[in-house]
């Protein structure tokens, strides 16, 4: 029955993953509002940058899209959240925010979804609740692995260039969701045989793509080459501060470098720092980590003569997730900033 769902939403193909937002967006309100947004849980397939086709599922836009990850959500404190989940599969599915608490469940969710069936959350945000939260699939323990999930963000009520209260202040805001790929694992969901007993990642992507370095196909192209994705790359002037909030949706803990400026390192794991340090690396951890932190386009400090101009890269310091395939180097999870 999986194989079913499959072929439905299989010719959505690559191109439809990068269906979706770019920057967040974001104008305060004095009074809360009703978020209201549907998702439909889509599947198809995916190519890598050598060429394996992988099976992926998506909380996607419509019936006919397939996003990896979801289109991102952004709302404030106060707003209620009505969320819609329409399962196109024939397997059950649910949709939970991690992080977001509920009463009994636990965690705001859907409950389960079965297959050709629909699912509603209703959850109003608390005070005190501004941050970067995963919302993925939680009905098995690989689900979240195979492309369902997404960010969500939660502004201060009545803020526009604030993470939370007193936190320094930004121009723009972006999301960075990380994801590991093992094909043997997405191959045997696809085929309903046995899910492997071990997991060994292949591929990394960053906002479903991996970066396609110059001379690879694809190269230079936003609907595939992560350092050109307009969702992910870091472009601004000097003085366009850009908060980043980084989510790990899979199973490899990461250490995220930026070249050209150390970043203002916000929280870590859902707790604001007591303190915010400067760094050019920080560590995102595995299993649903997440980190946020502030770019602050500023003159990069060791450069002589001084410059405002440039081109520098985000990559990873865990030299696997900067590979495709085993072999393939620099077609990882890496992007590109601009000082334009």
């Amino acid at each position: 029955m999986e194989r079913r769902g499959f072929l439905k939403a299989g010719a959505a193909g690559f191109a439809s993953l990068m269906t979706g937002t770019g920057l967040l967006s974001w104008s305060p309100r004095s009074e809360a509002a009703t978020i209201n947004k549907t998702f439909y849980i889509t599947a198809g397939t995916q190519t890598m940058p050598d060429g394996v086709s992988v099976y992926v599922k998506g909380f996607s836009d419509s019936a006919a899209d397939l996003n990896v990850p979801a289109t991102p959500i952004i709302c404030q404190e106060g707003d209620t959240l009505q969320i819609t989940v329409i399962n196109r599969l024939a397997v059950t599915h649910n949709f939970v925010i991690g992080g977001l608490k509920a009463g009994d469940p636990p965690l705001a969710s859907t409950g389960d979804i079965p297959g050709g069936g629909s699912g509603t959350l209703t959850y109003t945000i608390p005070t005190g609740k501004a941050g970067s939260y995963l919302f993925y699939d939680n009905k098995t323990s690989y689900n979240v692995f195979l492309g369902l999930h997404g960010g969500l963000a939660i502004m201060p009520a009545g803020k526009t260039d604030q993470m939370y209260s007193g936190s320094p202040t930004f121009k723009k805001q972006l999301f960075w969701v990380f994801n590991d790929i093992d094909p043997e694992l997405n191959r045997a969901v696809q085929q309903g045989t046995s899910i492997p007993s071990s997991f060994t990642p292949r591929y990394f992507t960053i906002n479903g793509l991996t970066s396609l370095p110059p001379g690879a196909p694809g190269h230079g192209d936003v609907t595939q080459d992560a350092l050109y994705d307009p969702r992910t790359r870091l472009s601004g002037v000097v003085g366009y501060r850009t908060l980043i909030r980084m989510l790990s949706a899979g199973m490899c803990s990461h250490a995220v470098h930026t070249h050209g400026n150390h970043m203002e390192w916000l929280t870590d794991r859902g707790t604001v720092r007591p303190s915010i340090w400067q760094k050019d690396t920080i560590q995102l951890r595995n299993k649903l980590g997440k980190i946020d932190a502030i770019f602050p386009f500023e003159m990069p400090p060791d450069a002589y003569p001084p410059v405002t101009k440039g081109h520098y890269v985000m990559h990873m310091h865990d030299e696997m997730s900067q590979t495709a395939g085993g072999g393939l180097y620099q077609f990882g999870a890496m992007t590109e900033i601009e000082f334009k």
